[in-house]
């Protein structure tokens, strides 16, 4: 398969014209206008610094259907012994820049860009992005977090981070369970994890989650500042 120059104009070629890796286009930008475009057809952007702009849209899909998440024994007794709480948005670009600077296996840079960081904030700015911050309780820092974007009734997630021991996990079930009872009905994952298969994450065929994501259209977006906060307390009863 090809993969395609985009222009200035505001237009991606088909996702399943993608590469057998599930790279689709280079070039364009990270305007708002066009990260949604992209995310609204199953395409998001992924490359490193000196790189070229890349745009995928990966066959299989790696996605959780909120009901099927999984909840280990050893997760609900981190919840019960209260050792974090949890907000959502109340500080988007630490979260952003703490995953950029998160070291991961195998990996000698980082995908998420200066250039990223700027147009997710800006995502954010618009109500489309949001992240999830997970608190020590003890000390009052920053233990982990994740970030992603919703559109309709789908969210898409984009990275997570922790600096202690289940702060991701944590908040990735809070982030899950909280968009269930909001009436999501799909998180995009994107690649397989073994973290994220543990949690209930799987496959689908690409045919399928651009079927899905034509479902999602005609849903409303719950945009703006979620400013939701749960104290250890409350996050004990998951």
């Amino acid at each position: 398969m090809p993969v395609f120059l985009l222009t200035d104009d505001l237009v991606f070629p088909p996702p399943h014209l993608a590469s057998e890796e599930g790279l689709l286009a280079v070039g364009g930008d990270l305007s708002v206008k066009r990260l949604l475009l992209a995310y609204r057809q199953g395409i998001f952007p992924w490359y490193s610094s000196g790189e070229p702009l890349l745009w995928w849209s990966p066959d299989p899909r790696f996605v959780l259907y909120p009901q099927a998440l999984k909840v280990s024994k050893s997760m609900k007794q981190v919840f019960k012994k209260q050792q974090f709480s949890i907000t959502f948005d109340t500080c988007f670009s630490d979260v952003v820049t703490a995953c950029r600077r998160i070291l991961r296996p195998g990996q000698s840079s980082t995908w998420i860009t200066q250039p990223m960081v700027a147009a997710y904030c800006r995502l954010h700015r618009a109500g489309f992005a949001h992240s999830v911050e997970v608190w020590d309780t003890q000390t009052g820092q920053l233990a982990g977090g994740l970030y992603g974007v919703a559109l309709g009734g789908h969210f898409y997630g984009e990275s997570m981070f922790s600096h202690q021991s289940n702060a991701s996990k944590a908040g990735f079930i809070v982030l899950v369970k909280q968009l269930q009872t909001w009436g999501f009905t799909l998180i995009d994952c994107q690649l397989h994890t073994q973290h994220l298969e543990s949690l209930g994450a799987k496959n689908i065929p690409r045919s399928h989650f651009l079927q899905l994501l034509k479902e999602n259209r005609q849903t409303q977006t719950l945009r703006g500042n979620w400013q939701l906060e749960l104290t250890p307390q409350q996050l004990s009863f998951l």
